[in-house]
């Protein structure tokens, strides 16, 4: 079983592949920017969080069962299933009543999200060498980076002339594109063969995860609520191991997670997501309330997270051949921690050009982390098994955002809580409550300097996540010669120019 397609036709898969990350990686900042508008003419504002928690959840939960179900019955039927659950969840929210509906239908788009970046990768592992997967995973990269200026500038401009629908409607013209592309141009040869679908595998897996990230995601819930969930979690889980053990056709094969190279791998993106979310989170907070500069310099810092990774991205495949893997893989690692290190030496006079310096250096380095281990997972297993593989980094990656967002916010606060003495940690919440809280802090020095001590809590949490990502990224075994291959003339100008 194989993807193929006509080498004069693969730049036509790739922009396919382009389109489709587009539609789902400008979804977050192009909602977030009308949210305000939404909840104003529909209600509900104690839901506000959950319009995007049950995209999360459902496009978290269901990526891994996506990569397998690409491997029974080929990429394309996977990918397109998925674009159209997406598509239908778009045209549903566009005509949402409540917040409850706008929800459900978040919830259904997630449903279809989670097929289109695993299964995207997958296809580019299977249709492009080695040598040549680098460059194409830079322009995916850079479409990344792209939606994050465009999503927001797009949302103000639909909010403030057209009505808030189209932010889910713009979805169907590129959504029905996308479909047309897949359908014609990309092609698989499938051996047919009886699948045994593990449905029981499937149902306690879902409830497993979900359990795991509402418990994340709604910490200030009581504990009782916490600890039934917590036992949902426990239960299903350990059920879900046992019956992976004996399906014949696993959902999650263990023997695949458990091998040191896949394990390693999945680690590494977990912790690397972990500090990256802690950056992008706690950083422009930082520029605002303490700095005292705008949203629009705060948006600069994090751009340069922006630049970076698809740059390195865009590098690796040079670096690849030059460096080989194993150098590439551990420069990259090295570039994590050292630009995370940044942020330790940030002061209320500090330029915010420093803070950019270390957001740059921290999105190199994970550019170049997340994309040699896609490709060393992906080089190291069968067709049959790719699809999972891949899906299982992209899984590591988004609850180790999770993880993050949830571990170093209650540091902050733990922070806010110690350095707050007296009635300052209550008139810092309050300040920040407000709507002009961060332009505010910087009237009253005591209240800054606690925020400015707190927040260093977090940059310090961020930093011990980085090294511990540096660390784990030795322990992936990579062969001394792996991306140095020796190549043709004619190898390497294919690789260069598809």
């Amino acid at each position: 079983m194989s993807s193929t397609a006509d080498r004069s036709r693969r730049p036509l898969v790739i922009v396919s592949i382009m389109l489709a990350t587009f539609m789902v990686a400008v979804e977050a900042t192009i909602v977030a920017t009308a949210m305000p508008r939404i909840v104003g003419q529909l209600g509900g504002f104690t839901y506000y969080s959950w319009v995007f928690s049950a995209f999360l959840l459902a496009q978290s939960t269901t990526t891994v069962i996506y990569g397998k179900l690409s491997d029974i019955f080929g990429r394309k039927p996977m990918l397109i299933g998925g674009i159209l659950i997406f598509l239908v969840g778009s045209a549903l929210a566009g005509v949402a009543w409540s917040m409850a509906s706008l929800i459900a239908f978040r919830l259904l788009q997630g449903l279809g999200a989670g097929a289109i970046q695993p299964v995207t990768m997958t296809v580019v592992g299977d249709l492009y060498k080695l040598e040549e997967r680098a460059k194409v995973q830079g322009a995916l990269a850079s479409v990344w980076a792209v939606s994050a200026v465009i999503g927001p500038l797009a949302g103000g401009v639909i909010v403030d002339n057209f009505s808030w629908a189209w932010i889910f409607w713009i979805n169907l013209p590129i959504g029905v594109l996308t479909i047309i592309g897949f359908t014609f141009f990309l092609h698989e040869q499938i051996t047919p063969r009886e699948a045994r679908i593990d449905y029981l595998g499937t149902i306690l897996f879902s409830i497993s995860i979900i359990s795991l990230l509402v418990i994340l995601t709604e910490t200030a819930s009581g504990f009782g609520v916490l600890g039934s969930l917590a036992i949902v979690f426990v239960v299903t889980g350990v059920l879900f191991l046992l019956q992976e053990r004996r399906a014949p056709e696993p959902i999650i094969s263990i023997e695949l997670w458990s091998r040191r190279l896949v394990a390693t791998s999945n680690a590494a993106t977990l912790l690397a997501g972990m500090a990256l979310i802690g950056l992008t989170t706690v950083l422009p907070i930082y520029v605002q309330g303490v700095l005292g500069r705008s949203p629009l310099v705060a948006g600069f810092t994090l751009t340069m997270l922006i630049v970076g990774w698809p740059l390195a991205v865009m590098m690796s495949s040079r670096l690849f051949r030059t460096f080989g893997i194993r150098r590439t893989l551990r420069v990259g690692s090295f570039m994590f921690p050292f630009g995370s290190a940044f942020l330790l030496f940030l002061t209320p006079a500090s330029s915010p050009v420093l803070a950019g310096i270390g957001s740059f250096l921290m999105g190199f380095g994970m550019g170049l982390i997340s994309l040699t281990s896609i490709v060393l997972v992906q080089e190291s297993v069968e067709w049959s098994m790719r699809g999972s593989a891949t899906a299982s980094i992209i899984f590591s990656r988004s609850l180790g955002n999770t993880l993050g967002a949830t571990a170093l916010g209650a540091v902050l606060n733990i922070g806010i809580v110690h350095f707050g003495s007296g009635d300052l940690a209550a008139k810092l919440h309050d300040v920040l409550n407000q709507p002009s809280g961060l332009s505010d802090l910087a009237s009253n020095p005591a209240i800054r300097g606690v925020f400015d001590a707190a927040l260093h809590w977090s940059f310090w949490g961020v930093v011990v996540v980085a090294v511990l990502t540096c660390a784990t990224t030795w322990l992936i075994p990579v062969a001394r010669d792996a991306g140095r291959r020796q190549m043709s003339k004619t190898d390497a100008q294919e690789a260069m120019t598809h």
